[in-house]
C-alpha cells in the first residue's frame, strides 16, 4: 500500500512536465502517461471494490506469469483499452482530480478481503495481492516512460 502512495506522489511531482513529448520514446506526452496510469489505476481499484470474493478463481494464465516474473510490461505490445485511454483535453485540474481519488480508492483497499479481485483482459482474474503488484507494474511501466522523456529533454 506505501509503494502504490510513493507511486501516487511521484506521478503528482511530474505534473509540471506534463506538455513535454518526445516521438522517440512515446508518440503520447508526459501527461497523456500519467493520465493513462491514474485512469488504469482508478478503474481497477473501483473494479476490485465491487467484485465478490466469493466469484474469485484463480486460473493459469502465461502472461500474468510473464510480466509478475520479469516486472515489466513490454512496450508497445498492447493498445491501452478505451476505457483507460485519456481524452486529448485533460489538464492540470483533470490530472489533479484523478491523483486525488486515486488516494481515496487506496484508503479504501484496507476493507478488502484476499479475494476480493480484478479480471485483467490478459491476465485473466488478479486477487487483492496481484492486483496491487499489477497496478506496481503498470504504474512504474510508464513512469520509466516519463523519465525517459523528460530525460531526453533535458
Amino acid at each position: 500500500m506505501e509503494e502504490l502512495k510513493k507511486l501516487l506522489i511521484e506521478l503528482e511531482n511530474i505534473i509540471p512536465h506534463q506538455e513535454l513529448m518526445n516521438p522517440l520514446v512515446s508518440k503520447s506526452s508526459v501527461g497523456w502517461h500519467i493520465e493513462h496510469a491514474l485512469l488504469t489505476m482508478n478503474l481497477v481499484l473501483e473494479s476490485i471494490h465491487k467484485s465478490n470474493p466469493e466469484n474469485y478463481k484463480r486460473t493459469f494464465n502465461l502472461n500474468r506469469i510473464l510480466v509478475f516474473t520479469l516486472y515489466k510490461i513490454p512496450r508497445g505490445k498492447v493498445k491501452a483499452p478505451r476505457a483507460v485511454r485519456p481524452n486529448e483535453d485533460f489538464n492540470t485540474d483533470s490530472l489533479i482530480s484523478h491523483l486525488e481519488k486515486g488516494k481515496t480508492n487506496l484508503e479504501k483497499l484496507n476493507a478488502l478481503s484476499a479475494n476480493h479481485y480484478f479480471e485483467h483482459p490478459f491476465m485473466g482474474y488478479l486477487n487483492l495481492k496481484a492486483t496491487i503488484r499489477f497496478i506496481k507494474i503498470h504504474t512504474n511501466h510508464h513512469l520509466n516512460i516519463i523519465k525517459e522523456i523528460i530525460e531526453s529533454k533535458n
